[in-house]
Protein backbone atom coordinates (compact mmCIF):
# COMPACT_ATOMS: atom_id res chain seq x y z
CA UNK A 1 0.00 0.00 0.00
CA UNK A 2 2.84 2.39 0.89
CA UNK A 3 4.48 1.74 -2.50
CA UNK A 4 1.20 2.54 -4.29
CA UNK A 5 1.01 5.91 -2.55
CA UNK A 6 4.59 6.71 -3.48
CA UNK A 7 3.98 5.63 -7.09
CA UNK A 8 0.80 7.77 -7.32
CA UNK A 9 2.59 10.77 -5.87
CA UNK A 10 5.47 10.34 -8.35
CA UNK A 11 3.10 9.99 -11.32
CA UNK A 12 1.02 12.98 -10.21
CA UNK A 13 4.15 15.12 -9.76
CA UNK A 14 5.47 14.08 -13.19
CA UNK A 15 2.17 14.87 -14.91
CA UNK A 16 1.88 18.21 -13.15
CA UNK A 17 5.46 19.10 -14.11
CA UNK A 18 4.91 18.22 -17.76
CA UNK A 19 1.62 20.13 -17.84
CA UNK A 20 3.16 23.28 -16.37
CA UNK A 21 6.22 23.08 -18.60
CA UNK A 22 4.24 22.72 -21.82
CA UNK A 23 1.21 24.94 -21.05
CA UNK A 24 1.29 28.41 -22.62
CA UNK A 25 1.12 31.30 -20.21
CA UNK A 26 -2.05 33.40 -20.14
CA UNK A 27 -0.25 36.25 -21.91
CA UNK A 28 1.00 33.93 -24.65
CA UNK A 29 -2.36 32.24 -25.06
CA UNK A 30 -4.08 35.46 -26.18
CA UNK A 31 -1.04 36.69 -28.16
CA UNK A 32 -1.04 40.00 -26.25
CA UNK A 33 2.08 41.92 -25.39
CA UNK A 34 3.28 41.35 -21.85
CA UNK A 35 3.33 44.69 -20.00
CA UNK A 36 5.41 44.93 -16.88
CA UNK A 37 4.12 47.65 -14.59
CA UNK A 38 6.57 49.87 -12.79
CA UNK A 39 9.52 48.30 -14.56
CA UNK A 40 12.48 50.69 -14.54
CA UNK A 41 12.71 52.94 -17.59
CA UNK A 42 15.56 55.07 -18.89
CA UNK A 43 14.51 58.62 -19.73
CA UNK A 44 16.23 61.95 -20.30
CA UNK A 45 15.45 64.50 -17.60
CA UNK A 46 15.96 68.16 -18.49
CA UNK A 47 15.61 71.12 -16.12
CA UNK A 48 15.45 74.51 -17.85
CA UNK A 49 15.53 77.69 -15.74
CA UNK A 50 15.04 81.26 -16.96
CA UNK A 51 18.83 81.60 -16.94
CA UNK A 52 19.52 78.44 -18.94
CA UNK A 53 19.96 74.71 -18.64
CA UNK A 54 20.29 73.50 -15.03
CA UNK A 55 20.38 69.77 -15.69
CA UNK A 56 20.14 67.27 -18.52
CA UNK A 57 20.99 63.61 -18.21
CA UNK A 58 19.64 60.12 -18.81
CA UNK A 59 18.15 58.63 -15.64
CA UNK A 60 16.81 55.20 -14.78
CA UNK A 61 13.61 55.54 -12.79
CA UNK A 62 10.40 53.87 -11.61
CA UNK A 63 7.38 54.94 -9.57
CA UNK A 64 8.23 55.17 -5.87
CA UNK A 65 7.55 57.04 -2.64
CA UNK A 66 8.93 60.58 -2.74
CA UNK A 67 9.92 62.77 0.20
CA UNK A 68 10.20 66.54 0.07
CA UNK A 69 10.87 69.01 2.87
CA UNK A 70 7.65 70.93 2.19
CA UNK A 71 5.39 68.02 1.26
CA UNK A 72 6.52 65.05 3.33
CA UNK A 73 6.49 61.46 2.03
CA UNK A 74 3.85 60.29 -0.44
CA UNK A 75 3.51 57.80 -3.26
CA UNK A 76 4.49 59.02 -6.72
CA UNK A 77 3.85 55.90 -8.74
CA UNK A 78 1.12 56.68 -11.23
CA UNK A 79 -1.70 55.36 -9.05
CA UNK A 80 -2.15 58.86 -7.62
CA UNK A 81 -5.64 60.20 -8.20
CA UNK A 82 -6.64 56.86 -9.73
CA UNK A 83 -4.75 57.78 -12.93
CA UNK A 84 -3.43 54.21 -13.41
CA UNK A 85 -4.56 50.93 -11.92
CA UNK A 86 -1.03 49.78 -11.16
CA UNK A 87 2.30 51.42 -10.35
CA UNK A 88 4.21 53.02 -13.24
CA UNK A 89 7.21 55.35 -13.65
CA UNK A 90 6.31 59.07 -13.51
CA UNK A 91 7.95 62.44 -14.32
CA UNK A 92 8.20 63.55 -10.69
CA UNK A 93 9.69 60.18 -9.69
CA UNK A 94 12.25 60.71 -12.49
CA UNK A 95 13.10 64.18 -11.14
CA UNK A 96 13.47 62.69 -7.66
CA UNK A 97 15.87 59.98 -8.89
CA UNK A 98 17.82 62.54 -10.98
CA UNK A 99 18.22 64.77 -7.91
CA UNK A 100 19.29 61.92 -5.60
CA UNK A 101 21.81 60.44 -8.03
CA UNK A 102 23.24 63.76 -9.18
CA UNK A 103 23.41 65.61 -5.87
CA UNK A 104 20.94 68.41 -6.36
CA UNK A 105 17.77 69.26 -4.50
CA UNK A 106 14.17 69.86 -5.38
CA UNK A 107 11.16 70.62 -3.22
CA UNK A 108 7.43 70.71 -3.59
CA UNK A 109 4.26 71.01 -1.58
CA UNK A 110 1.83 68.07 -1.37
CA UNK A 111 -1.78 68.72 -2.32
CA UNK A 112 -4.06 66.02 -0.96
CA UNK A 113 -6.96 67.27 -3.10
CA UNK A 114 -4.90 66.52 -6.23
CA UNK A 115 -3.05 63.54 -4.69
CA UNK A 116 0.13 65.04 -6.12
CA UNK A 117 3.08 67.36 -5.55
CA UNK A 118 3.61 70.76 -7.08
CA UNK A 119 7.26 71.13 -8.03
CA UNK A 120 8.19 74.45 -6.46
CA UNK A 121 12.00 74.56 -6.36
CA UNK A 122 14.70 72.81 -8.37
CA UNK A 123 18.41 73.44 -7.71
CA UNK A 124 17.49 76.48 -5.62
CA UNK A 125 15.35 78.10 -8.33
CA UNK A 126 11.85 78.89 -7.02
CA UNK A 127 8.91 80.05 -9.10
CA UNK A 128 7.49 82.20 -6.36
CA UNK A 129 4.25 84.00 -7.19
CA UNK A 130 5.06 84.77 -10.82
CA UNK A 131 6.25 81.45 -12.26
CA UNK A 132 6.02 77.68 -11.87
CA UNK A 133 7.80 74.54 -13.02
CA UNK A 134 5.82 73.09 -15.91
CA UNK A 135 6.19 69.39 -16.71
CA UNK A 136 6.25 68.06 -20.26
CA UNK A 137 6.94 64.66 -21.77
CA UNK A 138 8.24 64.50 -25.33
CA UNK A 139 7.47 68.21 -25.75
CA UNK A 140 3.84 67.99 -24.64
CA UNK A 141 2.65 69.36 -21.27
CA UNK A 142 1.29 66.60 -19.05
CA UNK A 143 -2.51 66.73 -18.72
CA UNK A 144 -2.29 65.43 -15.13
CA UNK A 145 0.15 65.80 -12.25
CA UNK A 146 3.74 64.61 -12.29
CA UNK A 147 2.98 61.64 -10.02
CA UNK A 148 0.04 60.58 -12.19
CA UNK A 149 1.44 60.60 -15.74
CA UNK A 150 3.06 57.41 -17.02
CA UNK A 151 6.44 57.72 -18.71
CA UNK A 152 8.09 55.12 -20.90
CA UNK A 153 11.57 54.08 -21.93
CA UNK A 154 13.23 56.74 -24.09
CA UNK A 155 10.90 59.59 -23.10
CA UNK A 156 12.14 63.17 -22.81
CA UNK A 157 10.97 64.53 -19.44
CA UNK A 158 11.32 68.31 -19.04
CA UNK A 159 10.79 70.63 -16.09
CA UNK A 160 10.72 74.16 -17.44
CA UNK A 161 10.47 77.43 -15.53
CA UNK A 162 7.33 79.05 -16.88
CA UNK A 163 6.14 82.59 -16.11
CA UNK A 164 2.50 83.47 -15.57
Amino acid sequence: MHQNLIRRAAVTTAILGITLATAPSAAQADNSTVRFTNAPVRVTVTVQSPDGLLFQKKVTTWGHDVTTAAGGTHKCDGTNGGANTSKVPTPTAALDHAAKWNNFSWDGAWYASFDDYSVDTIKGVNGGGSAYWSISVNGTPTPVGGCQFEIENGDQVAFTWTSF
